[in-house]
């Protein structure tokens, strides 16, 4: 507690990630538990450490109390358990922690890749489910690729989606391979997925947000204690002639989007049908495990994702939220980000009265495969500014 202290006074800190929270959390430290046996594995007096989450609320408390305005510092906390309570305030009788990370949701993405689950075999329900596997108002802390594939030896997405073409073909002077196309095609749409669905933050760790091709590798025995890779390669992403570009133009174009409509603070997306919807700033209206499509609302956004990598939909019908103009505010096959530009116009899309998947009113659009459109409802748009 005293070094917190230290870190906000003399420094002027104003975040803190809290390391291997789970560890320290319960008596077996999390060691072989996975953590599907309900609430008692969160309140035994003889799994979890009681001292442990005592002081993690006496350091929240006093963080929060040192920098008592609203947002003026941030503790996380790495925690893989779901420690009920753990993002509450402690006056609520929570351990007082802003948010959590939502170590899952990298652990996902990987699980597709490294279990090599082919395209057409993604099950769009599952991969909703464990986007938004959090609490009510316990905010979560969204990522795609972690420490673990950019710091540590692992593969990075753009890796595992490209392989060794990246070093081949990610010239724009080079043709357009289908690995290649793949790859920039499916790296927008994790991120976009994961920033829209998984959490109340997002966070890009070192090059993923231009798909930095290789992991940080300190010096150490195993490569000589070479200096070569102990860095990140930034200037890939500046370079015109390649194809970084495009994928950084993307990782620019969705967050400024998300900084206009903010979609990361309003309230989370909730997994089911049941919920009433005007209780919330957010809903999954179709998870479609054949197409492979999902759609759904976010604070005034309305997102449809096809990832199917084949079919393509001419005039696929969507249930939105209410009626009106639907225009396209992000497009993730923009020629800007490398895509292959299938969608020509964004003159928008008038709502007609037919229902569909629980909506009494819905649009028809063209949704190519392996792409991802954003929608806003135009009348409600206060900036009109088209976002590119």
């Amino acid at each position: 507690m005293s070094n917190a202290r230290w870190f906000i006074e003399e420094y002027k800190f104003d975040g803190f990630r809290f390391d291997g929270v789970t560890s320290m959390l319960y008596t077996h430290h999390g060691v072989a538990h996975a953590f599907v046996n309900g609430y008692n594995e969160y309140f035994s007096k003889e799994l979890v450490d009681e001292d442990a989450i005592l002081y993690l609320k006496l350091v929240n408390d006093m963080l929060h109390q040192l920098r008592p305005v609203e947002n003026q510092v941030i503790t996380i906390a790495e925690d893989v358990s779901g420690m009920a309570t753990l993002c509450r305030p402690v006056s609520e009788g929570g351990v007082g922690f802003d948010y959590r990370l939502a170590m899952g949701i990298p652990d996902k993405w990987m699980e597709l890749f490294k279990t090599s689950v082919k395209d057409e075999d993604w099950s769009i329900s599952n991969l909703a489910w464990s986007l938004c596997d959090r609490r009510y108002k316990e905010k979560n802390i969204a990522y795609a690729e972690c420490h673990d594939q950019s710091l540590v030896g692992d593969k990075t997405i753009a890796f595992w989606l490209m392989d060794k073409e990246m070093y081949e073909n990610m010239s724009v002077f080079s043709p357009m391979t289908p690995v290649i196309s793949r790859g920039l095609a499916l790296h927008k749409m994790i991120r976009l997925l994961t920033c829209a669905l998984g959490g109340e933050g997002y966070l890009n760790f070192m090059g993923n947000e231009f798909g930095h091709p290789e992991w940080i590798d300190f010096p150490r025995e195993g490569n000589n204690w070479s200096y070569h890779y102990a860095r990140r390669r930034w200037d890939l992403a500046k370079d015109s002639n390649l194809r970084y570009k495009y994928l950084a133009a993307f990782d620019k174009a969705m967050n400024k989007l998300e900084n206009q409509f903010k979609w990361l603070i309003s309230l989370q997306v909730v997994n089911c049908t049941w919920v009433i919807i005007k209780l919330l700033k957010a809903h999954i209206y179709a998870k479609h495990d054949g197409d492979k499509v999902i759609s759904f609302e976010r604070n005034n956004l309305f997102f449809a994702f096809n990832f199917h990598p084949s079919q393509s939909f001419v005039d696929y019908r969507f249930g939105v939220p209410k009626p009106g103009k639907y225009k396209i505010v992000l497009d993730t096959d923009n020629k800007e980000f490398g895509g292959h530009e299938r969608i020509t116009t964004y003159e928008g899309y008038f709502s007609s009265a037919v229902e569909c998947h629980g909506c009494k009113q819905s649009i028809m659009t063209y949704l190519p495969c392996r792409t991802a459109l954003v929608f806003h409802l135009e009348d409600l748009t206060e900036n009109k500014q088209e976002v590119k």
